[in-house]
């Protein structure tokens, strides 16, 4: 004879899908987060690395334009040439040049390398170890503010992981560690107490809205000029910089050539 087995009660299903809720809304902000690290840090190292680039290839533009404009005398090349010049970003100021630049003693050694005109230092690419992404994922998981039930602990969680987003966007893994020691020594939350359909219902309409946002910002980081680039070379991103540095230089010399032709 079988023994009927008691169906599980709506509120425990309830439960049990608000709690697959938060953990897949976790893992989905640690893979967002992870992927807006890589854009902001492989933006920097672009415009850093590129930036000069492209704005010389402005400049050869507009000295294109007006020995053109020069030339010809005609109307539509004069717009042309002041079109061309006006896509010329100005020189930044020496403020704006060295911003961030000077340390105690004054110039740092990449202002002052390049004051000197010596080789300036290349920057330095900012991505996490493996190590540090597995210890990023692991604090995520536990620290989250999403698996708060009070504002106390939501407010502590956040706190705490603000740090962990700090840690992990330098690629600090010795503080990833440190953060990951005082999370296991701090307040353990209290076990959440059985909570009403209602609040269950509430909880997983919020955990979806949630997501919905989430989506949308990954969407946005995806189309985004760099995150495309990016997917491009997921593996060696600085490769594909050193591609399209080739691309530019070779333009570079394309219009060089061309305006000196011009102005023969």
């Amino acid at each position: 004879m079988t023994q009927d087995v008691p169906r599980e009660s709506q509120s425990a299903r309830l439960e049990r899908a608000v709690r697959a809720a938060e953990q897949a809304l976790i893992e989905f902000e640690i893979a967002l987060e992870t992927f807006r690290i890589e854009v902001e840090n492989f933006s920097r190292l672009h415009h850093q690395k590129l930036g000069p680039m492209y704005t010389r290839l402005d400049e050869l533009d507009a000295l294109i334009a007006e020995a053109r404009a020069r030339s010809s005398g005609d109307p539509e090349d004069l717009r042309k040439a002041q079109e061309a010049r006006g896509m010329v970003q100005p020189m930044p100021g020496v403020d704006e040049l060295f911003h961030d630049w000077l340390d105690g003693d004054g110039l740092s050694p990449e202002a002052a390398a390049m004051l000197t005109e010596q080789p300036v230092r290349p920057p330095r690419r900012v991505r996490p170890s493996d190590e540090a992404r597995k210890l990023y994922r692991e604090l995520a998981r536990k620290a989250h503010p999403d698996l708060a039930q009070e504002d106390g602990e939501r407010a502590r969680r956040e706190e705490f992981i603000a740090r962990v987003n700090g840690a992990y966007g330098r690629g600090d893994e010795a503080l990833l560690r440190e953060l990951a020691a005082e999370w296991e020594a701090g307040p353990r939350p209290e076990p959440a107490p059985l909570t009403e359909s209602e609040e269950l219902y509430a909880r997983l309409e919020w955990l979806s809205q949630r997501k919905e946002l989430l989506t949308l910002l990954a969407k946005d980081l995806e189309e985004s000029a760099i995150g495309a680039m990016l997917r491009m070379a997921p593996d060696d991103p600085d490769r594909l910089l050193d591609e399209i540095a080739e691309q530019l230089l070779a333009q570079v010399s394309e219009r060089e050539a061309e305006l000196a032709r011009l102005v023969q």
